[in-house]
């Protein structure tokens, strides 16, 4: 299994000098999708400061990235049953912080085209979440208009990157670009 926990688009022209500045963050990895790399960082938040520090000192490097999506769980999948099981499972464990609050799930997805659904998949989660707030006595809304919280899903051929991320999170760590 491939062990990633940051996805990268990058901006056509901008492959080898992201890929350079990468490398010494972590551990990076060549995808079979044009322009998009993993990187492998000890620490989600230290690398997000870090970069964040790195852009402050040099702006032209915030134009390197169209999507910088850091990721909390990953897994693999072969089908789309497989890929729901599993991304249900994860987020599941997420509940207690969706509680009462306003989410949606967003699904990026590359390969698998004509097997993998996004917005069929996108629209089974939400409801999933749904059904399972209301079971808690905690009732959510989906909201795509500022949102509590924002589920994030990202296929990358047979690799599947999840991550929940607050409003607030997303203030605090401005170099986190979801797309």
């Amino acid at each position: 299994m491939l062990h990633w926990n940051v996805l990268f688009d990058i901006h056509e022209h901008g492959f080898s000098r992201a890929y350079l500045l990468l490398k010494e963050l972590g551990t990076v990895y060549l995808s079979d999708f044009d322009n998009i790399l993993l990187l492998e960082v000890n620490s989600i938040p230290q690398f997000l400061e870090t970069l964040k520090r790195m852009i402050t000192k040099d702006s032209s490097l915030s134009r390197l990235f169209s999507l910088v999506v850091p990721v909390t769980t990953t897994f693999e999948f072969q089908t789309p049953a497989e890929f729901e099981t599993k991304a249900q499972e994860v987020i599941l464990s997420w509940l207690p912080s969706l509680a009462g609050k306003s989410f949606y799930v967003r699904i990026h997805r590359r390969g698998f085209k004509g097997i993998i659904d996004t917005h069929h998949e996108a629209g089974f989660l939400d409801r999933m979440i749904l059904e399972q707030l209301e079971k808690m006595g905690h009732p959510g809304q989906i909201m795509h208009e500022d949102p509590d919280a924002l589920i994030n899903v990202e296929i990358v051929g047979k690799h599947v990157g999840l991550s929940c991320w607050t409003y607030e999170d997303l203030q605090r760590f401005p170099v986190i670009k979801l797309g």
